[in-house]
């Protein structure tokens, strides 16, 4: 079993990677993005069309953005920590803060994925 498990893993894997090859040989032909791209990588890449057209590499590019932000990103961050935690905010629950990530991200919830994956529990 563990030979067919990893067979079949091995697989999966390559299939990803054609994927990947593919969304990235149409990225890079693609005329219109090249042009957004000569604005700034970070605005190229979250544009609306990327995760739409291309979900593999979004799904890639968006864990790089989180993990290398930018100097303009981690100022708006130490701004929005501060006004949350000024005198003028200190009487506020701390629910209507509200998530800093939130705050600061510009991805947009699926929330018809989330309402999905959450079950109803019935009264009893």
């Amino acid at each position: 079993m563990a030979c067919n498990s990893e067979t079949m893993h091995r697989r999966i894997l390559q299939v990803e990677n054609m994927i990947f090859q593919e969304e990235l040989l149409e990225l890079s032909t693609n005329e219109k993005l090249k042009v957004t791209f000569k604005r700034g990588y970070q605005k190229f890449w979250l544009q609306a069309e990327i995760p739409e057209k291309y979900p593999g590499l979004w799904g890639i590019v968006q864990k790089l953005l989180i993990a290398f932000p930018s100097t303009y990103f981690v100022k708006k961050s130490f701004s929005a920590v501060t006004n949350l935690l000024t005198k003028k905010r200190s009487r506020l629950n701390i629910t209507e803060r509200r998530d800093v990530r939130l705050f600061l991200t510009k991805l947009k919830p699926n929330i018809d994925n989330l309402l999905s994956i959450h079950q109803v529990h019935p009264s009893h």
